[in-house]
């Protein structure tokens, strides 16, 4: 016989509340997805290198015409606010200091992957996708590949290409920049 396990689910309000109450607190490598508290991976340096090599790239790339955000929440929906490793935002007087990131804010998300790629694959792109994020970037760190993920439906994105060392991708929402996946993972 087999038991049903019952899980409680969490609110990003109830979330927060935690938050506020030292529950949770700030340092703890958590974020909220589909109302779970998932406990994130300890960030090794290969893994911390490469964020600081996207983060360090796209402003210097991309300057003012937006807002690198790096490891900071992002409010999905009402059960999730996930901590991607880079988002590119809108440009805001404010620098989202009245309220977290929104979809309707988001040019890209990247996930920066070495001991998560199923579940960045498998758990976070879908959940990008019902959100209506229109570009997501894997980067795989073990691979040494990048995947694009474009086109967003409620099933996942219809679009997915993979990058490897030599190639060049663009922003959607900047097809002027040109990045090489050599840049990405800090090959000359």
């Amino acid at each position: 016989m087999s038991v049903q396990l019952l899980r409680r689910k969490f609110s990003v309000q109830q979330y927060h509340k935690m938050l506020e109450s030292g529950i949770l607190r700030e340092d703890d490598r958590v974020e909220l997805i589909r109302g779970e508290i998932i406990e994130m991976s300890p960030i090794g340096t290969k893994h911390a290198a490469c964020v600081n090599r996207l983060v360090n790239l796209l402003v210097q790339l991309l300057g003012k015409r937006l807002i690198v955000a790096a490891q900071n929440p992002v409010l999905l929906n009402n059960q999730s606010e996930p901590q991607p490793d880079v988002a590119l935002l809108k440009p805001r007087d404010d620098f989202y200091e009245t309220a977290h990131p929104q979809p309707q804010d988001i040019f890209l998300l990247i996930e920066v992957a070495d001991s998560t790629v199923m579940y960045d694959r498998e758990e976070k792109i879908p959940l990008y996708a019902e959100a209506n994020i229109l570009e997501v970037w894997l980067v795989d760190i073990n691979a040494q590949i990048v995947e694009v993920y474009q086109q967003p439906r409620a099933a996942g994105y219809q679009v997915m290409q993979k990058f490897t060392c030599g190639q060049t991708l663009s922003i959607k929402a900047f097809p002027d920049l040109n990045i090489t996946i050599n840049e990405i993972f800090g090959h000359s």
